[in-house]
């Protein structure tokens, strides 16, 4: 059976962004963060190829890891995501048509927002699982804040300034996981540091869970 979004942030509540990846040695990369104990990935539409990366992954890992887009912009390009076998598309903003066209394509939207408006909207267009991007702007007191009046079906993810470094305070406001890039992967980072990468931030925030 297909591993969901949830089996794999209940195992690890993070999501690896890999931007700057190639679709040469995305692959490596791709077994290198799976192995360590992280479930989903995510390949950001301005990297190289990232179409064809998001196309080896899926072919490669997609029974076992849950593998999609960031940076996702428009409808055309939701389409070209999911056939290349995406199932999640982050964006960075909450673009009602945009979240309904990767919902009707099979994939599960992930749209970054900051005020409880924007929250509010996205979920209203279909989208269950939110990213507060850039999360270290707003502190974990606007998760507290904005998860007391969001529905109880909404996840949040924070993404930008957090990682196994402040895990503890992020997971203590209420956190549903994490997508962390720079910590894990940059792009010409060998697939054997983001494995190291990988194993130390999945022990931090195993030790404090």
């Amino acid at each position: 059976m297909t591993t969901t979004i949830d089996n794999c942030l209940d195992k690890m509540p993070v999501v690896a962004i890999i931007r700057g990846v190639t679709p040469d040695e995305v692959l490596d990369i791709g077994h290198a963060i799976f192995e360590a104990g992280i479930g989903i990935i995510e390949v950001p539409l301005n990297s190289p190829e990232p179409f064809e990366s998001i196309k080896r992954l899926s072919i490669e890992l997609g029974e076992d890891c849950v593998i999609g887009c960031g940076t996702l912009l428009n409808k055309s390009d939701a389409k070209r995501v999911a056939d290349a076998g995406g199932k999640i598309a982050v964006t960075p903003n909450t673009r009602p048509a945009v979240i309904k066209r990767c919902i009707e394509l099979g994939m599960t939207p992930m749209p970054g927002w900051a005020t409880p408006t924007e929250a509010f909207a996205a979920h209203r267009a279909g989208a269950n699982y939110l990213k507060l991007f850039p999360a270290s702007s707003f502190g974990s007191g606007h998760i507290k804040a904005v998860k007391a009046v969001l529905p109880g079906e909404v996840k949040i993810l924070a993404v930008g300034g957090v990682g196994a470094h402040n895990a503890a305070e992020w997971l203590a406001a209420g956190i549903d996981g994490f997508g962390i890039g720079g910590e894990i992967y940059k792009a010409g980072r060998s697939a054997e540091d983001v494995s190291q990468r990988c194993k130390d931030i999945v022990a931090a925030i195993n030790a404090v869970r």
